[in-house]
């Protein structure tokens, strides 16, 4: 078994028995809440012809995580994460990316409603040197959406280091809501992820057997280690993003709940009260916390319920840390309770089960889908564009996964055939599968065929991505479903998309152990 062996397991459950298991194996460090929150810049724009086009530039740069310690590290537009993009819904919208790494990458708008040539998985890689201009129309509804590499076989790597921001879109119901708007003073984005930091300074990607992949001793927001943030209203909104590459976090406040007024893919239907949300790689939610006059809270992650895993304490799941404090002014403009009305697309964006011409089941396990691990010149689902779907998904292993459909928003239907948690009611691309419990997704696809470019579906544990465990599917026109074959040589990117070997890894100076994995 990948990552952690059976014997790891066996030894695990022995440890259970004897009442031995300790807090963690990955215990999170303490820190001092005295950094100010570094707040990602809203990207410059240009519109040229009716297109709004942005700039983004991967490249190397240095970042202090801890005092007097310099790390290597990647960015956009910068050493580490890169600016905030908006946009509106109707908008079209371009990005010029450019690659100033020593090594191939890619960027996936991760969330986004797009043609399959613009997605930015391991099919659209961009080489060193090179520039990469995907083109689409915003038509989804406002949402915290965030971008990141897809390069084949080492995504978990370029994600580590550094290469990610948000992508927040706008429309009719965002604008007119009753909630926070003014960005990075009441409507704060808060990305949440962990690192190892080695005695040399640099970022370590540890080689310790562990599922589900490197789990960081030092927490960081928006690359803040120990940050504070100051408040000047009575309610303050944050666009949680879990940007690590392995950690669930549990995120939510001691002595009181938040309003979830978003999930993954946009609004929920009305504020939901609760204690703390769940965010497993690549998930988002959109809280809102009150505050009092002069009071400081501390944004926690709590000890997370990672469901039936085998060995939580060795996942993450005995971790509790602070993430981030937040600083009430002594006077508070005052703020209203969440509110807002359906978007004028609400109608047609609404699914129906009753629509769904096909039912499809994906079983997790080890690092394969159905049995099969990934083949980049494989198509393993064809999907006929206009249809309306429902996928079973299940992990049938006590490992922690996560489930990621590029392209299209689902709404989850049922747990184990059980209405969902009113926190999970909205739609999402990304969800944790407790294991052995079956998620039906109610999908649909919409607008583009691309016969010889697929999307993705794939666990976010990167880890597990980067080793197999991620299917493609194209969509199709209905003529054209009994053609589809091997994808095209164009389309299999063999010159640098084969996974690394076993015991080999990519030739990245500054980031150790990660060849180790498997």
């Amino acid at each position: 078994m990948a990552g952690m062996t059976a014997a790891a397991l066996a030894a695990g459950a022995v440890l259970a028995g004897c009442g031995a298991i300790p807090g963690t194996v990955n215990p999170v460090a303490d820190q001092e809440f005295s950094s100010q929150l570094a707040i990602p810049p809203l990207a410059d724009s240009r519109v040229v012809d009716g297109t709004r086009v942005f700039e983004l530039t991967a490249q190397e740069g240095t970042s202090s995580f801890l005092p007097g310690v310099e790390t290597t590290t990647w960015g956009f537009d910068g050493a580490y994460l890169g600016p905030t993009l908006r946009a509106e819904r109707g908008e079209r919208v371009a990005v010029e990316v450019t690659n100033d790494l020593r090594a191939t990458t890619s960027v996936h708008w991760h969330g986004m409603h797009l043609p399959a040539a613009m997605d930015g998985g391991p099919h659209q890689e961009v080489d060193p040197g090179a520039t990469w201009r995907p083109e689409w129309e915003i038509d989804q509804p406002a949402a915290t959406l965030w971008y990141h590499p897809h390069p084949h076989g080492t995504t978990e790597e370029h994600v580590y280091r550094g290469l990610a921001g948000m992508f927040i879109l706008d429309d009719d119901a965002s604008r007119a809501a009753t909630l926070p708007q003014e960005y990075g003073v009441d409507d704060v984005p808060v990305i949440v992820q962990d690192k190892r930091i080695g005695n040399d300074g640099e970022l370590e990607l540890g080689n310790d057997g562990g599922e589900p992949g490197t789990l960081g001793d030092v927490v960081m927001t928006n690359g803040t280690v120990g940050a504070f943030h100051d408040v000047t209203t009575e309610r303050v909104r944050l666009r949680l993003l879990n940007g690590s590459t392995a950690r669930t976090y549990d995120l939510g406040f001691e002595d009181r709940d938040v309003d979830v007024v978003a999930t993954d893919g946009g609004l929920l239907e009305a504020p939901v009260p609760a204690p703390s949300v769940r965010l497993a790689p690549g998930e988002r939610a959109e809280v809102v916390v009150r505050m009092q006059p002069g009071e400081t809270l501390r944004l926690q992650s709590f000890e997370v319920d990672l469901g039936g895993v085998a060995v939580p304490f060795a996942m993450g799941g005995n971790d509790a840390f602070d993430v981030l404090e937040l600083r009430a002014a002594s006077t508070l403009a005052p703020s209203p309770a969440p509110s807002w009305e359906p978007s004028s697309h609400a109608a047609d964006d609404e699914l129906h089960e009753a629509d769904a011409t096909v039912t499809r089941k994906f079983e997790l396990n080890d690092r394969s889908i159905n049995g099969k691990e990934m083949d980049m010149s494989r198509v393993d689902d064809v999907v006929t564009v206009g249809n309306t779907e429902v996928w079973e998904v299940r992990s049938s292993q006590p490992m922690p996964h996560s489930f990621h459909v590029h392209d299209v928003q689902f709404q989850i239907l049922t747990v184990d055939g059980k209405a969902p948690p009113a926190t999970l009611a909205g739609r999402k691309d990304t969800i944790y599968l407790e294991p052995q419990r079956t998620y039906r997704l109610l999908l649909r696809f919409e607008d583009y065929a691309d016969p010889e470019t697929p999307y993705m579906y794939h666990c976010h544990m990167l880890l597990h991505e980067d080793q197999g465990m991620m299917g493609q599917f194209v969509v199709v026109e209905p003529r054209d479903g009994a053609d589809v074959g091997p994808l095209p040589d164009d389309a299999q990117h063999d010159d640098h998309g084969a996974a690394p070997a076993e015991g080999s890894g990519p030739d990245v100076a500054g980031v150790a152990g990660h060849g180790g994995h498997g």
